[in-house]
């Protein structure tokens, strides 16, 4: 397929992986992208929702729908694997909630991103490149359908 024929998952794909040659960067980025993902559910999640019925969550479950919505028309294989994913997060995050308390996951949460992030800022100056979100905030979105892609070609799984 030439790159003009391409799907755009596959442009994105092919240029976050430019960023991403490193074997080392690339295991850091295994572990940390889910974990951040995981983070930003999890603080989402600790927002307050006043006036509802809901108690907590409303902001991360919008925030996963909007994403699920991005990845699912990127590729609906990888938008169904994301989509468990998040259903996943979300279980964890509401059982997290449940045995911590709201204030403590969200403490937690913090701690993870922040860790997270060094890791990943580790694996670029190994790399030796900048992150690709600081060419384009996309790339935020790409990492996490990134690495499940990974996992999918891994398995034989076409996306």
């Amino acid at each position: 397929m030439n790159a003009t024929a391409q799907r755009p998952v596959d442009r994105w794909f092919a240029s976050y992986s430019g960023d991403h040659v490193n074997a080392t960067n690339q295991l850091i980025h295994v572990f940390a992208v889910p974990a951040i993902l995981w983070t930003v559910v999890a603080l989402l999640w600790c927002i307050p929702v006043f006036g509802t019925w809901v108690k907590s969550g409303m902001w991360a479950a919008l925030a996963m729908f909007g994403a699920w919505m991005y990845y699912y028309k990127l590729s609906r294989p990888l938008g169904f694997g994301m989509l468990a994913i998040f259903i996943a997060m979300a279980w964890l995050t509401r059982w997290l909630e449940g045995l911590l308390g709201l204030q403590n996951l969200f403490f937690l949460a913090v701690t993870v991103f922040v860790v997270a992030w060094i890791a990943q800022f580790i694996g670029h100056k190994i790399e030796g490149k900048k992150p690709s979100f600081l060419t384009d905030l996309t790339y935020l979105l790409i990492g996490p359908v990134w690495v499940l892609s990974k996992f999918y070609r891994k398995m034989g799984w076409k996306y």
